[in-house]
């Protein structure tokens, strides 16, 4: 965890709970939710809704994983590690334990379903605050980012996933079924969990080599064709190949190779580095045909046989 994580994660947990206290107290942040409550935005601009409706899916947590999942699959497949799926299963697995433990406690109504004008709707039966949507847009598009192979694609896969969580925040304002302060919580519960996944590696790392010694104990057939190097600092489960002699350094004579004082025929005490060193190999004979088949002009061979095998005709020696 760099200092610079550390001072994003202090910041963004002190605007956690300033959004907290400031509902909790009934402040001038649930005046605010109640005037945008009462403007009902689905109904100044009907002709968007449609098409909120299915930008909101953005944020729905069974779409949005199985998205990200098949994509983080193949990136596992081709870079030969599990890293990207274990981080996606912890980043969802602290989304639900920390957004879903405050949804409960709090228990706050929704737009749709508040009781007094101009309360906080907070300790009844509701599961509003903090916003899921808002939440699990950030971290399930924020992973893509975190996980990027490039300081230029985690710059523009930052700035994807930050307009995507925006638009789907405001979404759920739109259509009426989360405050403005459910949003803003929403947004600070994401990037909580982004910015504590360095304190994640190294469990994710024991995690990944107790999984691959599991599949090497009781799936053998597939060490082979799906190698998964190890972390760093972990134990290495696949041997290394050995090392490949210097030419200054003598190569050891095989076994059996003092009978007759020259080595076996299937031992090569020759290194060839390239293709282009080898000495060429000549074929023993030519491959073209015998110089007796030779044709002449008018069918016959060169020995005085026909094409069928027979003689050829004699010619007069003169006249016509």
């Amino acid at each position: 965890m760099s200092p610079h994580r550390i001072v994003l994660f202090g910041s963004t947990l002190v605007f956690y709970l300033l959004i907290v206290v400031a509902v909790i107290n009934t402040s001038w942040l649930v005046r605010l939710d109640w005037q945008l409550m009462f403007f009902r935005p689905y109904q100044q601009w009907p002709e968007l809704h449609a098409y909120i409706d299915y930008y909101v899916v953005l944020g729905q947590r069974g779409p949005t994983a199985v998205m990200v999942a098949a994509w983080l699959g193949w990136r596992s497949w081709r870079q030969h590690t599990l890293r990207p799926l274990l981080m996606l299963g912890t980043s969802l697995l602290l989304l639900n334990v920390s957004v879903g433990a405050a949804k409960l406690s709090m228990g706050r109504e929704g737009p749709h379903y508040a009781n007094v004008i101009g309360s906080n709707e907070m300790w009844l039966t509701g599961d509003i605050f903090p916003s899921g949507h808002t939440a699990n847009a950030v971290v399930t598009w924020g992973i893509l980012a975190y996980l990027a192979s490039s300081g230029r694609a985690r710059r523009y896969l930052s700035a994807l996933s930050a307009v995507v969580s925006l638009g789907v925040g405001l979404s759920t304002v739109y259509l009426g079924t989360h405050w403005l302060s459910d949003v803003l919580l929403g947004w600070a519960a994401g990037l909580l969990i982004l910015l504590a996944l360095p304190w994640f590696e190294p469990l994710i790392a024991r995690a990944e080599v107790c999984i691959l010694a599991r599949r090497d104990r009781y799936l053998p057939g597939l060490r082979g064709r799906l190698p998964v190097p190890a972390p760093a600092g972990a134990p290495t489960l696949f041997p290394q190949p050995a090392p490949v002699p210097d030419d200054d350094v003598p190569v050891r004579e095989p076994v059996g190779a003092g009978h007759g004082g020259r080595a076996p025929t299937h031992f090569s005490t020759q290194r060839y580095t390239v293709r282009s060193e080898r000495a060429p190999v000549t074929p023993t004979g030519s491959r073209r045909p015998a110089p007796h088949a030779t044709h002449t002009s008018h069918g016959a061979h060169a020995d005085g046989t026909g094409r069928t095998g027979r003689p050829a005709p004699a010619r007069p020696v003169a006249g016509g």
